[in-house]
């Protein structure tokens, strides 16, 4: 289970979730932090990631063009790595259920408040 954190969360996270998603990449350390919204979410879903974002697009273009990838939008504004992470690392369980579990095959994205 791969999470890819987009352009405004910083890389920074990727070293402080390593426990719990030993994958995950942030835009920038692909080399695709210039990519347009939609550009990221087709190499998600060439590079089977999960599209992790503030960003209201990525919801936006999954409505669209459906997953995967799936989406995990924070919808708690921009906010230090640090407490990022602690949230995303409390909530491992129910970020990979979302991914991996057959019961959420037909939901695209979880919201996190």
């Amino acid at each position: 289970m791969n999470l890819l954190f987009d352009q405004n969360i910083s890389f920074r996270i990727v070293s402080k979730i390593a426990s719990n998603f030993p994958t995950a990449k942030q835009v920038r350390q692909l080399g695709i932090e210039n990519f347009s919204d939609l550009e990221i979410w087709q190499y998600a879903k060439q590079n089977n990631f999960n599209i992790v974002t503030f960003d209201a697009d990525f919801f936006d273009i999954s409505n669209l063009k459906g997953h995967p990838p799936k989406i995990i939008w924070l919808r708690f504004g921009n906010t230090k790595t640090d407490f990022l992470a602690d949230i995303i690392n409390s909530k491992n369980s129910i970020i990979k259920d979302f991914i991996n579990s057959s019961e959420y095959s037909e939901v695209s994205c979880l919201e996190i408040k």
